[in-house]
């Protein structure tokens, strides 16, 4: 099957050229070739490399850098900001980027909370015209992206990290499913998918996180495997678990059939980025 990782970052120390906004817990940095090495090594095909918003803001140079490096290996999803009177260009010129496969919002801190904002539907109405899903760093606001989705049901939203909040070291929340059922309700929305990225880094348990399943069957209930992707969320996890637990807690799942984990492992992305790595 092909294997895709549905979100890694990748990031340069701290230096002059491409000076960070702000520090990211973790490596002081993760290469596009230490990415490629971790793959490799699990037999990961290609993966989906979404720019660092904490460390590079909105300039996905870095990001560019490595597929650049490594064509066949990684597809590129760059933030955007709703608030830019420009980024109707922003986007008609990453869609016209090689490699782009996607733009993501981060739906925090001074992004209007009303789902009738006009930089917000603004962004979703550009990215539809251009063909690119749209993901979204949502928790917290699981019923903004509900009534987003009904707004521009012909536009492809894509659900980061279960759109739960995610610990980058131990220990994992108290109660990680707490907003599930927020999440559960997009599933009547036809053009919501749901990254099921760094979901090992919320179990209470040990490799293979076997308490992850319960709840994760709720999600591959409600919105079918078809719109479900898999992914690690790289380097954001690496204080929880090695990039092999991240790829066999799924790989190695006796809850997933052989054509399941065909699907969420690299199928779905396949289909929701129109997106092959070369690898493959």
């Amino acid at each position: 099957m092909v294997t895709i990782d549905a979100q890694v970052h990748a990031y340069e120390r701290n230096h002059p050229g491409r000076p960070w906004a702000e520090a990211l817990p973790g490596p002081p940095e993760v290469t596009g070739d230490d990415l490629v090495a971790a793959m490799d090594a699990v037999g990961v095909d290609g993966a989906v490399l979404v720019s660092v918003f904490t460390m590079y803001r909105y300039d996905a140079s870095y990001a560019l850098a490595v597929r650049a490096k490594h064509p066949g290996r990684f597809a590129l999803v760059k933030p955007v900001d709703p608030s830019d009177p420009a980024v109707d260009d922003t986007i008609a010129d990453w869609a016209a980027t090689p490699g782009a496969v996607g733009i993501r919002i981060m739906m925090r801190g001074a992004v209007p909370a009303d789902p009738a904002d006009p930089g917000l539907n603004r962004v979703l109405a550009a990215a539809r015209r251009h063909s690119l899903p749209v993901n979204l760093l949502a928790y917290g606001r699981l019923d903004q992206v509900r009534q987003l989705a009904a707004r521009h049901p012909d536009t492809q939203l894509v659900i980061d990290h279960l759109g739960l909040p995610q610990p980058f070291a131990p220990p994992p929340p108290a109660e990680p499913w707490a907003d599930l059922p927020k999440l559960l309700a997009l599933a009547p929305h036809d053009n919501v998918a749901v990254k099921v990225t760094g979901a090992c880094t919320l179990s209470h348990e040990p490799f293979p996180y076997r308490d992850i399943w319960d709840p994760l069957g709720r999600v591959f209930d409600a919105f079918g495997l078809d719109r479900c992707l898999w992914g690690t969320d790289w380097t954001r996890a690496v204080a929880l678990l090695t990039y092999r637990q991240g790829a066999d807690a799924f790989r190695l799942a006796d809850r997933l059939s052989d054509s399941d984990r065909a699907r969420l492992m690299g199928g779905t992305a396949q289909r929701i980025y129109r997106w092959t790595p070369s690898r493959a």
